[in-house]
């Protein structure tokens, strides 16, 4: 991570599954995802951007830190707790008193999160009906 600290990331069955897919893809290289130029380093977050323009998303639609974003507001939205969210993003917590104390990882509610997150996007995937959020509050 950027800001070279260990973080545990709970996969959901779904992308479970697929990692042997991607290690034969990479001849078990060290990264999943790993650069296509130079070996020993992951994809940076502009190769995911390059692709998203490549798929027709403009700048001003989607880049690749727009799905933390996105994730963070739907899952929010879906009623998980702030402190899950926030410590499966990775995001540093502000108030100085609570990081000094507050160590936890939340992991069993994590795996349970990240579970009905992929389980969620499955169901979208398979044509499930999504109200946007800006119609629902003009309702």
């Amino acid at each position: 991570m950027k800001m070279r600290r260990d973080h545990i990331v709970p996969l959901a069955k779904q992308a479970v599954e697929i990692v042997p897919e991607l290690f034969s893809l990479t001849d078990h290289d060290r990264y999943l995802f790993p650069c296509n130029r130079t070996n020993g380093r992951p994809m940076s977050n502009m190769a995911l951007n390059a692709a998203l323009r490549r798929l027709g998303y403009d700048q001003g639609e989607m880049c690749a830190h727009g799905f933390r974003a996105m994730a963070s507001t739907l899952l929010n939205e879906l009623g998980w707790k702030s402190d899950l969210i926030e410590r499966q993003l990775a995001h540093a917590e502000r108030n100085s008193i609570r990081a000094a104390y507050n160590r936890a990882e939340y992991l069993p509610e994590r795996r349970k999160m990240m579970q009905a997150w992929a389980d969620y996007l499955d169901k979208l995937k398979a044509g499930a009906k999504v109200m946007p959020m800006h119609a629902a509050a003009g309702e």
